[in-house]
């Protein structure tokens, strides 16, 4: 049977962002965290390269700033910067409280005068990526979900899936959950709700990000009347492996901190022709470089050359690489490594402020699913696991400072008038269809007509989907598949409104970018100026021309 469950705070979402909140509440809160499947399933624990922070006296918090302004591309919002960074050291400090444990120096492992190793990464003028070798988000994840499974104010709620989140009048109060393992609909009552739910990019064929990267955090937040903005910005990372037996395992940019470079077949280094900074340009760049040469000489890949460091430095920084590539047949101590770009990071999302709040009064969204003015039109490197600790820090003060228990009892979910589905493999084939036509339509080199195609082709997924919703009992790829349907029209509408290119939308139509940044924000049908974002906010405008 249905269940009706009360939280003071459910965190839809068990990464970075989503336990660290949990953590950082007060722990008088009742506190509920959900995940797809087992705790800190989420893109964290996939993040290998590291976390940037100021913490050498060579660094500055203005330099880091300066650094991320650029490879945005014009378009951060400098408050948003200036803040996240300059609570770097703050965050790690919390982090070794909470028993991380970050490389330090080879020469200095005394932990009362420790140095952290730190490495280099596209967009960086200094050494400032924290690290736990190249599993940082393994180590990260294993050390929250410790912690959390030790909290006597926090549930798990695992194989759980998010369908909606409860409104009464404008405020939330509540959401309804899928539980996969009982094949039910529950409903959940809690004074705040947070969206920790990552990405969406899963929209696209390829990607470096695991499964459920489905943007649902996104979706929800739009139909319950969230702005969103600059979800045109879908940065792919340069160099995910590309091996028949390998899915989706990225080849981190520390390798190429640490001095690894990039080589046609024919072994030509080519990064020169496109960027001064060679294989350190940001992302975007180096991206659409490799696209440009695989078009160019009908390439299935380029390749990735680290040989030229010892095999004991490739062996002791990059084990995860070295072991992956070994068991594949490749011994990166001496081989190339086969690469491709992949959708990794949406660095647009959800409109919030400086706490994580949303338009929706209760309603918080942190992580990737937030656009908080951090990363502009392209995210700079190891700047995401900054910004999950940082913003969930403040959502977790805010809440604590702020929320309201309310006597609404939400109602229960009710699917008298659905059956189950005979047609399941229609699911399959949208999903297939939807993740191909992102690709080649909405992938690193776009145009005015491809933009055009896939709106047209995607609203009558869109359609079909939601007809399948109204008529079937849910399951998760059913939800996913309504999320990412929806979360394909706001990208592609975000992306057809800018008639520009600029750092990680490129439009060969419009290759020249504006003379003023501005931000693609679009309004969902039920938005209520009235209860949108007000007080201190370093992030984005409260309406939209």
């Amino acid at each position: 049977m249905p269940t009706i469950s009360r939280f003071d705070v459910l965190i839809i979402g068990s990464g970075a962002a989503g336990m660290s909140l949990a953590l950082q509440l007060p722990p008088q809160l009742k506190v509920a965290v959900l995940s797809k499947t087992q705790l800190g399933s989420g893109s964290t624990l996939w993040a290998q390269g590291g976390m940037a922070a100021v913490l050498h006296d060579r660094d500055s918090v203005q330099a880091h700033v300066t650094d991320t302004l650029a490879a945005g591309a014009g378009l951060c919002h400098e408050p948003a910067v200036q803040f996240t960074v300059g609570r770097s050291r703050q965050m790690v400090d919390w982090l070794v409280s909470q028993g991380m444990h970050f490389d330090l120096r080879e020469d200095q492992q005394d932990a009362e005068f420790r140095e952290f190793h730190l490495t280099t990464e596209g967009g960086h003028s200094h050494r400032r990526v924290i690290h736990a070798a190249d599993q940082t988000g393994r180590a990260l994840s294993e050390v929250l979900a410790s912690r959390v499974a030790e909290a006597s104010n926090i549930t798990l709620l695992t194989d759980r899936c998010l369908v909606d989140v409860i409104k009464t009048g404008s405020r939330v109060c509540g959401a309804y959950l899928l539980s996969t393992e009982h094949n039910r609909v529950d409903t959940v009552s809690a004074d705040a709700v947070v969206l920790a739910t990552g990405g969406a990019s899963k929209a696209y064929r390829y990607t470096t990000n695991p499964d459920g990267a489905s943007g649902d955090g996104i979706a929800v937040a739009w139909r319950a009347g969230c702005r969103v903005a600059n979800l045109e910005f879908n940065q792919f990372h340069p160099t995910c492996l590309y091996h028949p037996d390998s899915k989706s395992f990225l080849m981190t940019e520390a390798l190429r901190g640490e001095g690894a470079t990039l080589h046609l077949p024919g072994g030509e280094r080519f990064m020169s022709r496109f960027d001064d900074r060679e294989e350190l340009a940001p992302r975007d760049i180096v991206a659409r470089a490799i696209d440009y040469e695989m078009k160019r000489l009908g390439a299935d890949c380029v390749f990735l050359d680290i040989s030229k460091r010892s095999p004991e430095f490739i062996t002791h920084h990059f084990p995860q690489a070295y072991k992956r590539c070994l068991a594949l047949g490749m011994d990166i101590t001496r081989d190339r490594i086969p690469v491709v770009p992949a959708a990794h990071y949406t660095c647009g999302g959800v409109v919030v402020n400086q706490f994580g709040a949303s338009d929706v009064p209760g309603l918080y969204v942190v992580g990737e699913s937030a656009c908080t003015g951090l990363h502009g039109a392209n995210r700079m490197a190891s700047n995401s696991l900054l910004e999950c600790f940082v913003y969930a820090q403040s959502a977790a003060e805010h809440i604590a400072d702020s929320i309201t228990p309310l006597s609404t009892v939400p109602e229960a979910w009710d699917d008298s008038r659905v059956r189950d589905s005979d047609e399941e493999v229609v699911i399959q084939h949208n999903w297939q269809e939807l993740r191909r036509l992102m690709w080649d339509y909405v992938g690193i080199v776009r145009t005015s007509r491809r933009l055009h195609n896939a709106a047209e082709r995607i609203a009558l997924l869109d359609r079909e989907v939601s007809g399948y919703y109204g008529r079937f009992q849910i399951t998760r790829p059913l939800l996913e598949m309504r999320n990412l349907a929806r979360i394909a029209q706001l990208m592609v509408q975000c992306a057809a409104g800018r008639k520009e290119s600029r750092g990680l939308h490129y439009n060969s139509d419009y290759p020249d970018s504006a003379a003023k940044a501005s931000d693609s924000i679009l309004i969902p049908p039920h938005f209520d100026p009235a209860s949108a974002l007000s007080g201190p906010t370093d992030t984005l405008p409260a309406y939209s021309d």
